[in-house]
């Protein structure tokens, strides 16, 4: 079939169709949801070869476990389902082909090409998105238990006026005040005219007088809150000691109400003049959490022009969750998210199923959609922490691409002059080839959407050097053909069929080093293989077949021919 110069060349011209086919920028309509959530199709212009990171800048990430936060009992284990996490959001995040792998037994490399917004991407990335919802507590079992916490700390050697603690009491490590504060205090008068929480503690045994955690957290209803039971107030300033006297001193920890734990809201409330956070008093029974959510998206709510998070449950979460609310209408549930409470407590006024939303506040609508995508792709089964965060900017990713442009111009135009002055005639045959060569090799990476590295350009050039190598074996054995007297015509079919298997093994032995780099290598050697299998493909296809119909041609025009110029 391909014996015939109209065949062959109809072959070609199927080739080169194709590839400026799939080297058109053109117009692709995709589905996206608009800030109401609501689904769209949009237009977006589809670029033939996506530059990597290196050569149009964007983040580089290096995230791994942080077992400070939680301990892991299989590490790799923990990576693999991470690695599927981060998958899932990234797909969703908007980056054309994200880098996302696991390097070495506990570290995931994240390469975001293209971000405009590193600070956005370390957030989705970063977040573990633990969902929870649960019931305020109404018992007031968290104020009977702030005096016996008081008498507590005051035995530790915590004082309420700030004053230096005993040496070698665990107050040391939650304080820092100095002895000079202490003794500035002592000389202050007391001020008697304003009551304070403490004072409905007294004639409650020895904890009369004691104000250490009663003097920091007030109820949500003394700062004109409302009375949300189970809400509570610390001035921002005090928020840190609070956290430490309340969360990190066991003796504390275990004077906790049974079955209540307790969680910090998600960022300070200004009330008047003064900023506070809140601190909420909560069951330990989690109603359902994120593991049964199906589905999220970001809106803004029509009356209050607030962002929300609108979201879906499985049928299973939906008859938890509708059991559980149907029995806690007229009580309050507080959404937390990652161990933080989002928002003020909402009160549950009827049955909720499958179908509820998250308010955000003033938070903005892109913070909105990030919660909704992380929350959809599910929850990381271990926290991450950034290890190394490397940006880079584009002005160095187009001075990549300037330089890696004008070595391949180079290399190429030196290799054009040495085939064209060492082999002459032939020499152009196979510059001509050489053409068709990099529109093919261009047209493959499009094909398979790859994303072009700076590792990759220099496999691309590397490969021109590889395609004009299979011509020189094969112009060396018609020269020698030529030599042994054999006549025009039959020196070329000699010297392609006797060279084909040079080149085969050369190039087979090329592809097989590549396959190794791709599957043992990271991103920037993966980039490289690919580059280079594909102009290895390639310059087979030009070498062995475009050459040898370019040959053919040449003979049609000179039967009589009894020289070759090679």
């Amino acid at each position: 079939m391909l014996s015939t110069i109209r065949n062959r060349m109809i072959v070609i011209g199927l080739m080169v169709l194709a590839s400026i086919f799939y080297l058109i920028p053109r117009d692709q309509t995709v589905r996206l949801r608009n800030a109401q959530g609501v689904m769209r199709d949009t237009v977006e212009r589809r670029v033939p070869i996506k530059y990597g990171l290196d050569l149009q800048g964007g983040m580089h990430l290096s995230l791994g476990l942080d077992t400070s936060v939680k301990k892991v009992a299989d590490p790799k284990k923990a990576i693999e389902l991470a690695l599927i996490v981060l998958r899932k959001r990234m797909d969703q995040f908007g980056v054309s082909e994200p880098l996302i792998q696991q390097v070495g037994a506990d570290k995931i490399v994240v390469e975001l090409a293209g971000l405009t917004d590193p600070e956005r991407a370390r957030n989705v990335v970063s977040n573990a998105a633990l969902l929870e919802f649960r019931i305020t507590d109404k018992s007031g079992a968290f104020d009977a238990a702030i005096p016996l916490m008081d008498r507590e700390l005051a035995r530790l050697g915590v004082k309420s006026t700030g004053a230096a603690p005993k040496p070698g009491g665990v107050a040391a490590l939650l304080t820092g005040d100095t002895g000079k504060k202490a003794d500035t205090a002592k000389k202050a008068p007391a001020d008697t005219s304003r009551k304070s929480p403490a004072d409905s503690l007294k004639g409650k045994g020895d904890t009369v007088g004691v104000s250490i955690l009663a003097g920091l957290i007030h109820p949500g209803a003394e700062i004109g809150l409302g009375t949300v039971p189970g809400e509570y107030a610390v001035l921002e300033t005090g928020y840190l000691r609070v956290d430490s006297l309340l969360f990190q001193v066991p003796e504390v920890r275990r004077l906790w109400p049974r079955g209540v734990e307790l969680k910090w809201s998600q960022a300070p409330m200004s009330i008047g003049a003064q900023e506070y956070r809140m601190l909420y008093a909560l069951s330990d029974k989690v109603i359902v959490d994120g593991t049964r959510l199906i589905d999220a998206v970001a809106q803004i709510d029509p009356l209050t022009n607030r962002r929300t998070v609108a979201f879906t449950l499985d049928r299973a979460g939906g008859r938890i969750f509708g059991a559980e609310t149907g029995r806690h209408v007229g009580d309050y549930m507080a959404i937390l998210l990652n161990d933080r409470v989002q928002g003020q407590p909402p009160v549950i006024q009827s049955r909720i199923d499958q179908h509820g939303q998250i308010e955000l506040g003033n938070r903005s609508l892109a913070e909105a959609n990030d919660l909704a995508l992380t929350l959809k792709a599910g929850a990381l089964p271990v926290p991450l922490k950034i290890i190394e965060d490397r940006t880079v900017l584009a002005s160095l990713g187009a001075d990549s691409i300037r330089d890696g442009v004008t070595a391949g111009l180079v290399g190429t135009v030196l290799v054009i002059l040495i085939m064209i002055g060492y082999y002459r005639g032939a020499g152009v045959l196979a510059v001509a080839a050489l053409g068709l060569y990099l529109l093919f090799s261009l047209a493959g990476l499009a094909a398979i959407q790859a994303t072009l590295t700076l590792p990759g350009l220099a496999g691309l050039v590397l490969s021109v050097g590889i395609a004009v190598d299979a011509n020189v074996l094969i112009f060396e054995r018609i020269r020698e053909e030529l030599i042994a007297g054999r006549s025009v015509r039959l020196a070329i079919d000699e010297g392609f069929k006797h060279a084909m298997n040079a080149i085969v093994d050369s190039n087979v032995s090329t592809v097989l080093t590549a396959l190794f780099l791709f599957q043992f290598g990271t991103g920037p050697v993966q980039g490289f293989a690919v580059t280079l299998i594909i102009g290895i493909a390639a310059s087979m296809v030009t070498a062995i077949f475009v050459t040898r119909t370019f040959f053919m041609i040449w003979l049609q025009r000179r039967p009589t021919a009894t020289t070759l110029s090679i």
